[in-house]
């Protein structure tokens, strides 16, 4: 019996999944470890995800851009199939995951619900095939929990929309063939479609990440883009735009933080096995089984919410205050997961060697990205109270 099995089968967690789900995860995993699993330390060490391109079409090919969306070359698969998907990409790299959701569940999921018939039918094919890459321009350099305040503006100038302004921390923003940038109009925030080559937009690499290095992460720049008419996405006006992409956005990190979780787990009781102190190996001694146990106990409490929820959205009952509860908890856990993790390698699990630190550090952005531990917080507090908290 192998590491994942002893993690997984402790609780019959396979039991939750029906055999079709289950072939979604393996097929995942399979890509994962022939395409990603022997590179992603170099990828990390280096801070470059080489050959960007060539991942999205090896993930179009299995389906997994848009997956959860209908339609225009996407595979309409369900929810929890999603859900488990984002889990194995994840357990590989947090940065293969936020490549796959920022495609699908911000980029793709914007044109496909808040998109005109002519926007769908020009984006969304080539996105799902990986043929072409998309980001989300919504995070600016001053504004991070609060869009409502974003100083990016879009002004009509005749026929056309004039844009300007920064966004931050966008993923993809560098490889991008196409971004979707709110901006503030005098209407309220609205969306616009950008192709990355008209004049005025650039997207320059932010370095010196010490999170999330196997992955390609950007500043917009809007200087004067000026834009046709057709390119303001017309199904929304207002926040809700944006927030409902994320909230799918954010379904996702449910189940991918769990990857990393389990990731650091099965490393974690592979070394204790092998490493031998006093004589025998550390996994013998108590307060590592300990450690184990709890980590397991976790991972699995975890994996038991995300798929309720993966339920709940297949059932089309999810609300978004269930999304941050979920997002609230796993990432929180998955992060003291890795940590308790280190600590079972010891100087080792410092090491790139190990994927433990590299989950590590990957999942202090992930704790941050698509709501802070402290919105998540307000969100389901303002639900348990009635209250809200948030000014």
């Amino acid at each position: 019996m192998n590491a994942l099995s002893r993690i997984d089968e402790l609780a019959n967690l396979d039991h939750l999944f029906s055999a079709d789900e289950l072939a979604v995860r393996a097929t995942v995993r399979q890509v994962c470890a022939d395409k990603v699993d022997p590179y992603v330390a170099t990828w990390f060490e280096t801070g470059q995800l080489d050959d960007v391109r060539g991942l999205t079409k090896e993930f179009g090919k299995l389906g997994l851009l848009g997956m959860h969306l209908t339609g225009y070359g996407c595979a309409g698969m369900s929810a929890t199939e999603y859900g488990l998907a984002c889990l194995e990409l994840e357990a590989s790299d947090s940065g293969i995951r936020s490549l796959v959701s920022v495609q699908g569940s911000l980029a793709m999921t914007a044109i496909w619900k808040w998109g005109s018939e002519e926007q769908k039918q020009q984006w969304l094919p080539g996105m799902a095939a990986g043929e072409l890459i998309g980001c989300f321009g919504l995070t600016e350099p001053d504004v991070g929990s609060d869009p409502g305040s974003m100083r990016t503006r879009a002004r009509r100038d005749g026929a056309d929309w004039v844009l300007d302004g920064r966004k931050m921390w966008i993923t993809n923003g560098s490889v991008a063939d196409v971004a979707i940038v709110w901006a503030g109009t005098e209407e309220g925030v609205r969306g616009f479609v950008v192709p990355t080559d008209t004049p005025g937009f650039s997207a320059p690499l932010i370095k010196h990440k010490l999170s999330l290095r196997a992955s390609v992460t950007s500043e917009l720049v809007l200087d004067g883009v000026r834009l046709p008419a057709d390119a303001v996405l017309p199904e929304v006006t207002g926040l809700r735009g944006p927030l409902g992409c994320l909230n799918e956005a954010r379904y996702g990190i449910v189940w991918g933080a769990l990857g990393a979780a389990r990731s650091s787990i099965e490393a974690a009781r592979a070394y204790a096995a092998d490493r031998v102190q006093f004589g025998r190996s550390i996994d013998g001694f108590q307060l590592t089984q300990q450690k184990l146990v709890e980590m397991t106990l976790e991972y699995t409490k975890g994996v038991l919410l995300a798929a309720h929820l993966g339920r709940l959205k297949d059932a089309h009952l999810s609300r978004p205050e269930q999304v941050s509860l979920g997002k609230l908890n796993n990432v929180r856990a998955a992060l003291e997961i890795c940590r308790t993790a280190r600590t079972i390698l010891g100087a080792n699990g410092i090491s790139l060697e190990y994927p433990v630190i590299r989950h590590m550090n990957n999942l202090e952005s992930v704790l941050t990205y698509e709501g802070t531990v402290e919105m998540h917080t307000l969100i389901v507090g303002e639900k348990l109270t009635g209250q809200s908290a948030f000014r």
